[in-house]
């Protein structure tokens, strides 16, 4: 199996920093419309449930094309489908910057949707790093290449500040500048795993086959949960710290940009911890400090330092849980099946951060200025996954694990 090799591979760091790279400039196009939703709102007249749709736009066709992307990478690689997803992402990314300049919601709209692609990024990763690494060291390489979207934490600092530095349009030109570099550099630096062979059989019946396994779906929900979770708070938090705290476009940037920093930090700490505790037990504390951050974050802790601190605090508890639930499926997938699984698994994690955002918006109280509806749903949803963890999702995959791993 690739991958398994008991020497370390040669190469291999180089290739999970580029894997890494590939997929921080790929989170930093993907979350662009996000972070610049004030600007969107203000210039094109948006309420804040319309403004929620535009943001989700890009989420939910990156979720959904990872799918296919994953199982394509099974057949073609890594390097071909880095390539193929950066350079895809380039004509989205300059439509998007059109539409802006002319106040086109529609053009933003579309456009948006088609930048959906550089979301897709992570499911060439997954399977790609995961073929570098044996089995009882994959969380820490799926951890480490999860910590690309750390683009998004790009997206959020500097988006807003090169947008009043020197203008919206440049600013997407740069974004555009660093996929192409981004892309090259993929192309002539990055090989496939010595063991890797291509998987030529047609894409319909793996992903079927990957559908019918249990795993997956145990798995889809977990994502869903955790990495959802993070996909709607980097998106929409901007948006929240503006109406609730009155923050201006740069200071909810920065401090989105520190949330997001945050569970960057803390996904290959889940992974590692993944590999010397199981995934289990990381993913139970993930779960139970999202459940109970999110009714303190329902309580709208004032102040710089308690608000702050319950927000890095949820960034780190959705970070330790992806870090987690992704080491689960690099070790229980199985030999040419991985792709195709994560595919579908880190489509329901996009899928996860692409309702909340609606929610937020059609939920949002003015008169309060409160999302308690939506918080208090997040909650919920991490209690029930932390049961479902508990009893559905325990033993048997757990001596799974142990069994592939040895």
């Amino acid at each position: 199996m690739a991958g398994t090799t008991s020497k370390p591979a040669t190469g291999r760091a180089l290739n999970l920093a580029l894997a890494t790279a590939a997929s921080v400039a790929g989170f930093w196009a993907w979350n662009s419309v996000a972070t610049l939703g004030a600007f969107y709102t203000q210039n094109l007249e948006l309420k804040p449930a319309t403004t929620g749709v535009l943001v989700a736009m890009p989420v939910f066709v990156g979720s959904l094309g990872r799918i296919v992307v994953g199982t394509l990478t099974d057949k073609y690689g890594g390097r071909a489908m880095f390539t193929f997803v950066l350079l895809a992402a380039i004509p989205p990314i300059l439509l998007v910057s059109v539409g802006g300049l002319i106040s086109s919601f529609a053009l933003v709209l579309g456009a948006g949707l088609l930048l959906g692609v550089a979301g897709t990024v992570f499911a060439v990763g997954i399977p790609f790093v995961s073929a570098w690494y044996e089995p009882a060291r994959r969380g820490f390489a799926t951890g480490v290449f999860g910590a690309g979207m750390g683009g998004t934490a790009l997206a959020a600092f500097l988006n807003p500040r090169l947008v009043a530095g020197i203008g919206y349009f440049p600013t997407h030109l740069l974004i555009a500048g660093v996929l192409a570099v981004m892309a090259g550099l993929v192309w002539f630096l990055m090989k496939e795993a010595p063991g890797w062979a291509p998987n030529h059989a047609p894409v319909l019946p793996k992903l079927m086959d990957a559908a019918r396994t249990a795993v997956t779906w145990k798995m889809c929900f977990l994502y869903a949960v955790v990495f959802g979770g993070f996909v709607s708070f980097a998106t929409y938090l901007p948006t929240y710290l503006r109406d609730v705290y009155s923050f201006d476009p740069a200071g909810a940037g920065a401090r989105t940009a520190g949330f997001a920093l945050a569970a960057v930090l803390a996904r290959p700490v889940g992974g590692v911890l993944a590999d010397k505790l199981g995934p289990r037990p990381v993913v139970l504390v993930a779960l139970a400090a999202v459940a109970v951050l999110g009714w303190v974050v329902n309580l709208r802790p004032d102040g710089e330092v308690p608000a702050g601190a319950t927000f890095v605090a949820m960034a780190a508890a959705l970070g330790l849980g992806t870090g987690g639930v992704f080491a689960w499926v690099g070790v229980l997938s199985p030999a040419g099946k991985v792709g195709s699984i994560s595919g579908i698994v880190s489509a329901a994690g996009g899928l996860g951060g692409y309702f909340p955002p609606l929610v937020m918006g059609a939920t949002y109280d003015a008169a309060t200025r409160s999302y308690s509806i939506g918080l208090l749903l997040l909650v919920g949803t991490a209690l029930v996954a932390l049961v479902f963890t508990l009893f559905a999702v325990q033993r048997r995959a757990g001596t799974a694990a142990v069994q592939r791993a040895r």
